[in-house]
């Protein structure tokens, strides 16, 4: 699939995150087999997945306000730990004169 023709979430992951994908769609949506495959816990795979779901939401926010995504976006990767994160976005929003989260 050419690049242009991508969603902008999708264009958003990373390698790693579009292998997780294929893996889950090849295994028919079974979190159990995807562990097996990993050689991890169910837990381990349902967080994993969890995280992706927080990012693909993010990556479709990024056009109302791409500072917001990029916060969000390192929180959600553990980059940025989470109180940060909604600090920056409170005094981000501030400036901006929008009420805070």
């Amino acid at each position: 699939m050419a690049l242009e023709l991508l969603p902008d979430w999708m264009t958003n992951l990373e390698e790693e995150d579009v292998a997780f994908i294929k893996k889950f769609i090849l295994a028919s949506g079974s979190l159990k087999e995807v562990a097996g495959q990993y050689g991890v816990t169910y837990p381990t795979v349902r967080l994993r997945l969890d995280r992706l779901i927080q990012k693909i939401r993010i990556g479709e926010d990024t056009a109302a306000d791409p500072y917001i995504a990029t916060i969000k976006r390192l929180a959600v990767s553990d980059r940025l730990d989470f109180d940060t994160a909604k600090l920056l976005i409170a005094e981000y929003k501030k400036t901006k004169g929008e009420p805070p989260l």
